[in-house]
């Protein structure tokens, strides 16, 4: 037994063409799977998937360890952006983004009190949000791993609710089941939300009211500083949102025809929200619904690979 688990240490893991980054989102750990089961039926590619946060999947396409990343939202990673892609040229993104959006959203019970962010920082109007009567409101700002939870706080002590109000991190589908209860019982919640996403085909949420976006009232310093959340600011809404596919330059110069297959890659919002809801509401594992949705597409994978 010693000895295998010598050999075992010693020999290389089983062979694998490519390393495609898996976010911990429904939507980006069905994507990253499609891709997967794609390149593998159109070029006979075997890809390992790595579950793996954006900022070290960037570190991985700069450095060769990582060649595919699924979702890169914007204007979330424009720093990692700006580094990789525009100034070092070692990350390249897919020209076909999905257009999105994100901010605060409020389950119908506290919306009839709380329409806009300016009401969060009324104490008077947030202690509906109290579930531990402790004498302030919760609000689930985002899983601990996300570069946009870190906004969110930013967000909140800029305009000025984070005094009155616990900011919850916890991962995903923890604050999906706390917002299917709350609308189940009617208790009033009020959370940080994205779209495309399954939450709004199973509710009716209403989204918060704020300033539109002005970049010069959104100063978020790079998160390389450990001080960036305190020397951040932002008083407005975000800014327009897109996410994209981005792949190692080097990938993509060593296998141009999947690059051009990436390149073509264009789910919509409606499937983005489908993804999410199999994976997230049906419970379908990554790997299985990608298969299937592989299969049913058979087609539109068949036009990626022949641009």
């Amino acid at each position: 037994m010693a000895l295998v688990f010598a050999l075992a240490a010693v020999l290389p893991a089983g062979a694998t063409d490519l390393v495609i980054a898996m976010p911990n989102w429904p939507s980006g750990q069905a994507a990253a799977n499609i891709l997967k089961v794609g390149i593998a039926k159109k070029f006979g590619l075997e890809a390992e998937i790595q579950p793996l946060g954006t900022l070290n999947a960037f570190v991985g396409l700069d450095g060769g360890k990582v060649d595919i990343q699924p979702e890169v939202w914007r204007p979330n990673f424009d720093e990692l952006i700006k580094k990789y892609v525009t100034e070092k040229s070692t990350v390249t993104l897919s020209p076909r983004g999905v257009a999105a959006w994100q901010g605060l959203c409020a389950t119908p019970e506290a919306a009839k009190t709380i329409k806009s962010v300016s009401d969060l920082a009324d104490a008077a109007k947030t202690k509906i949000l109290d579930t531990d009567d402790d004498g302030l409101g919760e609000m689930w700002i985002g899983a601990p791993t996300w570069l946009s939870t870190g906004i969110e706080r930013v967000r909140a002590n800029s305009y000025g609710y984070g005094a009155n109000l616990t900011l919850v991190e916890v991962e995903e589908d923890v604050a999906m089941a706390a917002v299917d209860a709350a609308v189940a019982t009617g208790r009033p919640m009020v959370f940080y939300c994205y779209a495309p996403h399954h939450v709004f085909e199973l509710h009716k949420l209403v989204r918060l009211e704020e300033p539109p976006h002005d970049d010069a009232k959104w100063k978020i310093v790079p998160a390389r500083d450990p001080l960036w959340i305190s020397k951040s600011s932002a008083t407005t809404a975000w800014d327009a949102t897109e996410f994209r596919i981005a792949y190692a330059t080097a990938f993509g110069k060593k296998h141009p025809d999947i690059a051009r297959f990436l390149d073509h890659v264009d789910f919509s919002q409606e499937e983005v929200t489908k993804m999410s809801y199999a994976l997230e509401v049906e419970r379908q594992l990554p790997i299985d619904y990608a298969t299937r949705w592989v299969e049913a597409n058979a087609t539109r994978i068949d036009g990626w690979a022949k641009q």
